[in-house]
């Protein structure tokens, strides 16, 4: 497993046990990295990714809520929710990674963590998710580009 799978894997533990316990994500790191051996790249990763989609959760939560078909955002079991918010949250705001490799990796945590019917769910959520929030970004850079060549 890469250091990028791990720092998901950790950074999905860490979103996971914030959301079940409540507790600050700054003592939820702390106690986490305490237990985990890591290297310093893979927790920054995983701090970065944990953290990113904790500051931003009302707004991932909506994207999630919109792509829901015929279910409520809080009948989700815990563990989907979270899988869901953070590769909401990696797909709108780590536009660097491939989002094909967001949804392949988030579906991976699924499978690993999540029930059977987990990581189909969570695959076309996301690949939903995917469509809107990258294809807007897509779109308005090629357009632009065509207009000052023309």
């Amino acid at each position: 497993m890469g250091f990028r799978s791990k720092a998901r894997e950790c950074a999905f533990q860490m979103l996971y046990q914030w959301d079940q316990t409540g507790d600050p994500i700054s003592r939820v790191m702390g106690r986490f990295w305490k237990l985990r051996a890591s290297t310093d790249r893979t927790r920054a990763l995983a701090d970065g990714l944990a953290r990113g989609a904790q500051e931003r959760l009302p707004e991932i939560d909506a994207v999630i809520t919109r792509h829901l078909q015929n279910w409520r955002f809080e009948r989700l079991a815990p563990i989907d929710k979270t899988v869901l918010r953070l590769g909401v949250h990696e797909l709108m705001n780590v536009p660097q990674t491939p989002g094909k490799t967001v949804i392949d990796e988030m579906v991976e945590v699924a499978k690993r963590f999540g029930e059977a019917d987990s990581p189909s769910f969570v695959n076309g959520v996301l690949d939903a998710v995917y469509h809107e929030v990258r294809s807007e970004a897509t779109a308005e850079g090629p357009r632009s580009k065509r207009r000052r060549e023309r």
